[in-house]
């Protein structure tokens, strides 16, 4: 509670505009995303049991893999790499690059991916799993805790054990074997996701990268009235694409300043070790596996006949420890805007990034305005960093494996539900009904008092 309260304040910042018609580029206050694959968490479905060892003395957590549920269709199962955050269940997840989580300051994700590649459920006979671990017999509970372990061992650096004797033989061998992996393809982006020229011309190109076949280019939903039209580069009409291709908004001579918005979707398996951060502070996610599952991307342009043209987006750098803000200029003068008490100015036919620094786990929230009517907003949670401490709570959610003793003795109130210490939500859950009790008892009392004539 503490943690929610240092963050509730959201970070924001206004901009030198210019006045001119409304137009809408990212108002609506989503967070921003590079496009993929958006899911659910339906929770812990297939795990067994692990020991973290702490200062405070030994904590079981249930270990295993997740479940979740794709917009659209499809199902991903996933591992956490964010063993000292809560789960929330029903917390909506986007696919995201590395350098947008932990993960891109992490110099053993790749080790991460070779385990995700070389263990559960992608190499689903366990049969052979056990021989090259020399573990026995493995079952799927054991095999997914093994994995889990192993993994938190680089993603986490954690003093972490499985309970089972197997999956502990098993957690060894894949943290032994473990070589260093790129980061795989995302399953659908666009680049750039926005851009920026003058009426009657083609804004682009914007590039197509993905891992599926094909995909499906929808134009801008008002297309039949605005005129605009999504193109190659000769000015032929597209409606489906592949890796590689490149698209093109056709803008019509008037109206003089606009915009407009492409949206391309495909069904495809996501690659494994594609990370899937919330903005919930719920656990970040590593891919498993996946179904075939839909996927998707968009990119906007905006224009006008003369002056400043901004072309807006934004991606987490953590790295940096911040937000990137790129900005890029298609007009004939500068684009100036003001950002966190600090200006910027993009000059005519230029791009610049620029890098809010915030604080780890901080909300932010930014309106970025131009000329002729522009307004882009970006919003997020950073999430850059594992904790650095388990929190020792005696509540458990009702469908937490019941606790077992590790090598004969547990440490007293070390019991969690699952990876990441969730078993606080019923903590806050009986702190927020006490506080209800509380108001609803002084409320019955003042009104005795207020009597007729008082």
């Amino acid at each position: 509670m503490a943690a929610t309260t240092t963050v509730s304040g959201l970070v924001a910042a206004g901009v030198l505009s210019g006045a001119g018609t409304a137009v809408a580029d990212g108002t609506d206050g989503t967070p921003q995303t590079e496009g993929g694959a958006t899911a659910t968490l339906n929770g812990l479905k297939t795990y067994g049991e692990a020991v973290i060892h702490e200062d405070g003395g030994d904590q079981r957590v249930a270990a295993g893999l997740f479940e979740m549920s794709v917009d659209g269709g499809g199902t991903l199962q996933t591992y956490c790499v964010d063993l000292r955050n809560p789960t929330q269940r029903d917390t909506p997840y986007q696919e995201s690059s590395w350098s947008e989580t932990s993960l891109g300051t992490n110099k053993d994700a790749g080790k991460i991916r070779w385990i995700l590649q070389n263990s559960y459920p992608q190499v689903n006979d366990l049969a052979a799993l056990a021989r090259r671990a020399g573990a026995g017999t493995l079952t799927e509970q054991d095999a997914a805790a093994g994995t889990q372990v192993a993994i938190w061992r680089y993603s986490d650096h954690a003093k972490v054990d499985a309970v089972d004797p197997q999956a502990e033989k098993l957690a060894n061998y894949l943290q032994k074997t473990a070589r260093d992996l790129g980061e795989p393809q995302a399953s659908l982006t666009l680049d750039p996701p926005a851009v920026s020229g003058r009426p009657g011309a083609l804004l682009g190109p914007v590039t197509v990268h993905t891992n599926a076949s094909a995909v499906t280019v929808s134009p801008p939903p008002d297309a039949a009235t605005s005129g605009v039209r999504i193109t190659d580069k000769t000015g032929k009409a597209i409606s489906s694409a592949q890796n590689g291709t490149r698209l093109y908004f056709h803008v019509p001579d008037e109206p003089a300043n606009g915009t407009a918005q492409l949206t391309v979707q495909a069904s495809t398996t996501v690659p494994v070790g594609r990370a899937f951060a919330s903005d919930s502070r719920s656990q970040t996610q590593i891919l498993a596996g996946s179904s075939e599952s839909t996927v998707s991307a968009t990119a906007t342009a905006t224009w006008a006949a003369e002056g400043a043209i901004p072309a807006v987006s934004a991606r987490k750098n953590c790295a940096k420890g911040g937000v990137d803000i790129i900005a890029a200029n298609k007009g004939d003068q500068p684009f100036t805007f003001e950002l966190m008490g600090a200006e910027h100015t993009i000059p005519a036919g230029t791009t610049r990034t620029v890098t809010v620094p915030l604080q780890e786990d901080q909300a932010y929230d930014f309106t970025i305005t131009g000329p002729h009517g522009f307004s882009h907003r970006i919003t997020g949670v950073l999430d850059c960093k594992t904790q650095g401490a388990i929190t020792t709570l005696t509540a458990r959610l009702h469908n937490e494996p019941s606790p077992a003793s590790v090598g004969g003795t547990t440490a007293p109130d070390t019991n969690l539900a699952t990876t990441g210490g969730s078993a606080i939500t019923p903590l806050i859950a009986g702190v927020a009904i006490g506080f209800v009790v509380i108001g609803g008892a002084v409320l019955v009392v003042l009104r005795k008092r207020e009597q007729p004539g008082d």
